[in-house]
């Protein structure tokens, strides 16, 4: 069993699954803990939200100081990923090369235990930058000799998400419509990061070592659908129209070229369109999770008082 005052250490911890994970950590008793992130805004938000975390601004990608705070720690998660960008290097480099690092640090101070976050995304028919380089990450790990379990999640929605659904929803509540690609019958199984983050730490605490367990949302549901959850759950009159799939492509690869940071790249869309329908494991029966049912999360990811006004930066 650990103890309440373990160390623990949260790499990526200023992204949506780590701000999340700092509430849920919290919540269970967890009071010593250590979030690291390069992302200056998103930590800082982070540490006026917990100022009983230790946050360090610290690259991954870059030997540096950050590696002494995983002296002593009990347990690593590693969340860190670049998801989205226009650069292929940058993929390399945030989910390749740090995760080496991390894993030589790892290494080198003898920590007993490292929860990785891989993706779905390695069992996925698509062929982009972020999914060859989640593949690589994946192998680094699991090939490295730590002992470590796995975790793929799907899509994941939750408070703080400053991408994917939390995007779309903001997005709606500013235009006059909402465009969705073609139908908009593509199967999505979205999963609560809430729910991810109380299975992350079962993880921790039961160490399930050379574990790789597929995380999928229980709840299979169309894009469209998902747009229309959102619409009625925030109480939205926006219409939504329906452009053609090819037009609709055109249309991201086109405002790619005036945005460094695209909300949604036409690889992603290319992701939505693919079919796929991934299988995971009985979360309520592996993990004692039962996961929230999807109109509720979106309601409480959306419209909750605590932490849904609060949006990090890209």
């Amino acid at each position: 069993m650990m103890d309440k005052h373990d160390k623990i250490v949260v790499l990526g911890a200023a992204g949506l699954v780590g701000q999340n994970l700092i509430v849920e950590l919290k919540a269970q008793g967890y009071d010593n803990l250590v979030a690291i992130d390069k992302h200056e805004y998103n930590l800082g938000m982070l540490a006026k939200l917990h100022p009983d975390v230790v946050t360090v601004l610290a690259d991954l990608a870059e030997p540096g100081a950050w590696r002494e705070h995983l002296r002593g720690a009990v347990r690593v998660m590693q969340l860190q990923a670049q998801i989205t960008g226009k650069d292929p290097q940058l993929f390399v480099r945030n989910n390749i090369e740090s995760t080496k690092l991390v894993l030589d640090a790892i290494h080198e101070f003898a920590v007993p235990f490292l929860v990785h976050i891989s993706s779905s995304v390695v069992n996925s028919v698509a062929d982009d930058d972020y999914t060859n380089t989640k593949k690589e990450q994946e192998r680094l790990v699991v090939d490295s000799g730590v002992p470590c379990c796995v975790l793929r999640p799907t899509l994941m929605f939750g408070w703080f998400d400053p991408k994917h659904l939390g995007w779309l929803s903001r997005f709606m509540e500013k235009v006059p419509v909402f465009p969705i690609p073609g139908h908009g019958r593509y199967m999505r199984q979205p999963l609560y990061n809430r729910d991810f983050c109380k299975i992350i730490v079962r993880c921790m605490e039961k160490m399930p070592t050379g574990a790789v367990y597929d995380i999928v949302g229980d709840q299979r549901i169309d894009y469209v659908d998902i747009i229309h959850t959102i619409k009625r759950v925030k109480g939205l009159k926006t219409p939504i129209v329906h452009i053609p799939y090819t037009l609709f492509y055109w249309l991201l690869k086109g405002y790619s070229l005036f945005s460094a940071k695209p909300p949604f790249t036409a690889d992603q869309l290319k992701a939505l369109t693919a079919g796929d329908d991934f299988t995971g494991v009985d979360t309520e029966r592996e993990f004692d999770v039962r996961q929230t049912p999807f109109e509720a999360a979106i309601r409480e990811s959306y419209c909750d008082p605590r932490y849904a006004g609060i949006v990090l930066q890209r």
